[in-house]
């Protein structure tokens, strides 16, 4: 059933709430919406006090990797690791505590998809797939179809998100993340398309991010998808500075499916 999913963007150590088509390396350009005042820990252990689990911890860029572990440390075995992720590193976060680890740019070098790494990082975790979460995060290219984004969000690969390619990578993973990079942190709604879509294509979890705004984008998304796709709700919640719903509201949500 559909549930509420957290997360925890990082940027340049610090807990961000971002508008995800800006995040490119000029700064200048960057638009945030949040900055926090806590420290990573502290959302951590908001999430695990209220038992949100499949939360997302998000390296966007450099000079996180400090603030990531802190994150773990406050929720060991709870939260999934995204980021900079490749077959080096892969094992090092789930002994460091990651529930799973999460891919995206490692799988497309140069822009291209590589099923060699996505084999490499696997073998990385001694084969199990339940601890590797794949990121098809995405940008529409025209009506109805969208491609992977990666560095970023500002680099189009040639992986069409599609039932084909959701197909072929199923075998490798335990769940999908799937940012709508054009929707992301700008509170204007959800991509309908791509949710009911996503529920059509994939038959192991799938958790949706970008543009989601209050309780009742999550009741879209649970009609919908029929209940198979998750929302991450970010900018909008009241602890990252947001007016659209609060923590508790999402939090009793859950509770309620």
């Amino acid at each position: 059933m559909t549930r509420f999913r957290p997360c925890i963007d990082l940027h340049a150590g610090q807990v961000k709430q971002i508008v995800g088509g800006t995040l490119d390396s000029a700064t200048s350009e960057l638009k945030t919406n949040f900055i926090s005042s806590h420290p990573p820990a502290y959302f951590a252990k908001l999430y695990r006090d209220n038992e949100l689990t499949g939360a997302h911890v998000i390296m966007l860029g450099p000079g996180n990797k400090e603030a990531a572990l802190e994150s773990l440390k406050a929720w060991p075995g709870g939260l999934q690791v995204g980021g900079g992720i490749t077959d080096v590193n892969a094992r090092e976060w789930v002994e460091a505590g990651a529930e799973k680890v999460i891919i995206t740019s490692y799988l497309f070098p140069n822009g291209k998809f590589s099923q060699s790494h996505l084999d490499a990082v696997l073998a990385a975790l001694d084969g199990d797939k339940s601890k590797l979460v794949i990121d098809l995060s995405c940008r529409r290219q025209g009506d109805d179809r969208w491609f992977v984004a990666m560095n970023k969000w500002q680099t189009i690969t040639d992986m069409e998100v599609s039932e084909e390619s959701i197909k072929a990578l199923e075998p490798y993973c335990s769940e999908f993340l799937i940012h709508a990079a054009d929707n992301e942190g700008l509170q204007k709604g959800i991509d309908e398309k791509l949710v009911q879509k996503l529920s059509e294509w994939c038959s192991i979890p799938v958790t949706y991010a970008g543009g989601g705004r209050n309780l009742e984008d999550l009741e879209t998304v649970k009609r919908l998808s029929g209940g198979k796709v998750d929302l991450t709700i970010g900018s909008a919640l009241d602890c990252f500075g947001g007016k659209g719903v609060t923590l508790q509201e999402c939090v009793k949500w859950n509770r309620r499916q």
